[in-house]
This record gives structure tokens, sequence and C-alpha cells, in this order.
């Protein structure tokens, strides 16, 4: 086997640039040069000209911002570079860029790269033997949201704001939204917006990711009727909770408890029900969508019973019984555990505010965040899988810090393709 060393320093002799072997570790496996440069020139963001900083490396540059958050960008360039200072591969002609120059880079890169690379290798990763992530045929997907404190800036003050009015929160704030396989915590969508915009606003972004297998929960305030019947027609099934004064009449009570309902547009309700059953048997087109409904209650600390009222798409209990689908309800406080991951493993804490400060670099920092988390859970689901366990029984801290590592202690560069005979994977 080519020791890593030794398939550097070929890169090294091929390329003659040391810009041309940066890269991220282990991610490379997912994020490889390849695919960094077809992102890059999809965005036209490709370079006319030799740089201290090409795309590709400001690419890299920027999951390692995510990787080390709490180190300055220049902490970080030495991190990014380490391996091959001490494989001696390094290029004298080569110096590390100032902070001026890595800011400017990444302004000249901004964010569609980093959100063409998301969309590109986003995808559910779990397989049917993937505990925990299907109910019968469905695989169990959930929506929810985060918001994000930005750094104090005019310019993301200008392109996010934020919350508050005469006592406005300290920081800027972007919001964003995500689809995201509970069994494996990955992040299969996302949307990000000024902290204003409503989830139940960003939701449609999401709905193209929507698919025909899927089972997607949503929490309580996402339902409105036409977002419900937006998300029928991607062929998706669906448990949202709703409100429990949403008007749901007993039209059919089944087996399991659960019963047939349905739903209608609140602003062309403009009869009473009778009236409108009538119109019904007459012939007459009344805009309804039938959906199944499943109450229960469940005890709280302080002893008293919440009740939840769910809807569903899956009308036959014998594809998923009610207590299931309450089971299924459930998991998407799995999604809460990925904002987690985030805010409080990558990050640092809730409280601390993204480095970026401008509003493009913001979201370029967002995107980097959500391929960084999803690299990780990828390689997690993949040694879960080999293992034989359940990816929960994995530590996502420990995955994180053992790739941190990857990256400072080993030699960090893109692995080559395969198919001209270059070194694979090797770190």
């Amino acid at each position: 086997m080519v020791s890593a060393a030794h398939g550097l320093r070929s890169i090294l002799v091929e390329h003659g640039r040391v810009t041309d072997v940066i890269g991220v570790g282990v991610l490379t496996r997912l994020l490889d040069r390849d695919l960094v440069d077809e992102a890059i020139t999809a965005a036209g963001r490709q370079e006319k000209r030799v740089r201290l900083l090409p795309a590709r490396v400001v690419v890299y540059y920027v999951l390692a911002l995510c990787l080390f958050f709490g180190d300055s960008y220049e902490e970080v360039m030495r991190k990014l570079v380490h391996g091959l200072r001490t494989l001696g591969s390094w290029r004298n002609e080569w110096t590390l860029p100032t902070v001026g120059a890595i800011s400017k880079a990444r302004m000249r890169v901004g964010e569609q790269p980093l959100k063409l690379l998301f969309e590109r290798v986003a995808q559910p990763m779990a397989k049917r033997s993937t505990p925990g992530a299907w109910l019968h045929r469905f695989r169990i997907m959930a929506i929810d949201g985060v918001i994000f404190n930005l750094a104090d800036t005019d310019d993301n003050e200008a392109g996010f704001g934020r919350c508050g009015g005469k006592n406005p929160a300290p920081f800027p704030q972007a919001r964003v939204a995500a689809l995201v396989e509970c069994g494996t915590h990955a992040v299969v969508a996302a949307q990000v917006d000024p902290w204003k915009t409503s989830e139940r606003t960003q939701i449609p972004q999401l709905l193209h990711a929507f698919e025909p297998g899927m089972l997607v929960v949503a929490d309580a305030g996402v339902y409105s009727y036409e977002l419900w019947k937006a998300a029928c027609q991607t062929g998706a099934a669906l448990v949202w909770r709703v409100r429990t004064d949403l008007a749901l009449p007993v039209l059919a009570v089944l087996p399991d408890g659960s019963y047939l309902s349905e739903v209608g547009d609140p602003a062309q309700k403009r009869h009473n029900r009778e009236y409108e059953n009538k119109r019904r048997r007459s012939g007459v087109a009344v805009d309804y969508l039938q959906v199944r409904v499943v109450d229960y209650e469940i005890p709280n600390r302080d002893g008293r019973d919440e009740f939840i009222r769910l809807i569903t798409t899956i009308l036959e209990p014998a594809e998923a019984a009610a207590g299931e689908l309450a089971a299924v309800y459930h998991e998407r406080w799995e999604e809460e555990s990925v904002f987690d991951e985030v805010e409080t493993h990558m990050r640092g804490g809730s409280v601390v505010v993204l480095r970026s400060k401008h509003a493009e670099t913001v979201r370029q920092e967002i995107w980097a965040l959500l391929l960084v988390h999803y690299a990780i859970r990828q390689l997690m689901t993949e040694a879960a899988e080999q293992a034989d366990i359940d990816v929960d029984r994995l530590s996502f801290i420990r995955s994180f810090r053992a790739i941190r590592r990857q990256v400072s202690d080993q030699a960090a560069f893109s692995p080559r393709n395969s198919e001209t005979g270059d070194t694979g994977h090797g770190l």
C-alpha cells in the first residue's frame, strides 16, 4: 500500500504547488478535490489567475474553521497545512496568508460553492438495516429550525436583523430550517434566512427534498392548510402535530382508536359543517383533504398530562398503528439533538456567535457547518454499520475530536482520483 507520505510527495511532484494538496483530512473523503472544483465552477467562482489562496483552498479552509471554531484565522491555517510541514514536503515559496488576505478570499468565493456542495452530497444515508431509521416501509424524517447568533456588525445587522423592539437582542441572528434523517442525524436539506422569517415560511423551500417513502414529522406551529396541501403533493407521508382547537370532525373511528377526519382551507369555510355536507352530497366540490387523527396524553414532570393531537396522511392502521405514529412523533427530538451537536459540540455553546462578519460569509459558514456535520455523521453511520451497532451508541463529540486530531496531526491532503491511478484515500 502506498504510504501517506509517499502519496503526498507524488502529488507535489505532479502539481508543483503546495495549495494543490491542502485539504481537510478524512473530510476530503466526502468532499474530494474534483467535487469541490465542480462546485466552484458551477458557482462561477473559479480563478482567472494563480492566487495565494485558490478557491479550492478557501473552501477547505472554511470547513476547517468549523472544525476549530475557537482558534484564530491564522491558527486554523497553520493546522490545515501542518501535515505538509511535518512530512518535509513544504515549499518555502508559499507563505501563510494574512488575516486580511483570508477574509478577502472568503468574500471572493462567497456562499454559493459551499451551498452547492451541500446540495450535491447531502442525501439520506440510512440503510434498511440502520436501527431507528424506519417505520415499516417509511424512512423517518423530521423538520425543525434553529437560530444562530451572529457577530455584531453592521453588515450582519443589515443582512439578518435581530429580534426585539425597544430592547433588541445583543446579536444579529440567522434562522435555519432543516430536514433531518432521524436514524442517522443527517441534515439532507436546509434553508438559511434572516431571523424574522418564520419556520412556516421556510419549510416550502424544503419540500423539494420530500420524497415518496419518507415519513416526515413536524411539531406544532408548522401546520397550515396550504403548507399541508403542498407537502402532501410531494408524495411523502406526513405526521404533524396540530393545535387542539383545529376543527377535526370525527368521520369514522378506526380499530386502533384513531379516527378519520378532514382539513380544509379556513378562508373558504363560510358555512357550517351541515351545509357543507349537503353541498358535497349534491356533487358540489368542497376543498377538503382527508386525514387520520391520533389523540393521546403523556405525563409531564409536574404530574399533569399533556394532550397531543397528530394528523397523518397514513389512513390505514395496518400501515402504521396509532401507537407507532405516537412513538415516531417523539423521534423528532432526534433533530433537536442534531442542532445541539452543531451548537454545543462544534461551536462550543449556543451563546457563541458565528465568526463571520459579513452576511455573505455568514451564509458560507452555515453551509460549511452543515457540510462538516454531515461528513462526521456519514463516517459515524458507516462505522456503526461495520460494527453492527446502533449509531446512537457512538459519541458525536469523540468522533468530532478524532477528526480534528486527524486534520492537524496528519497530512491533510485531498484524496486523488482512483480512476486515474492516484492514491485513493490515503491520509
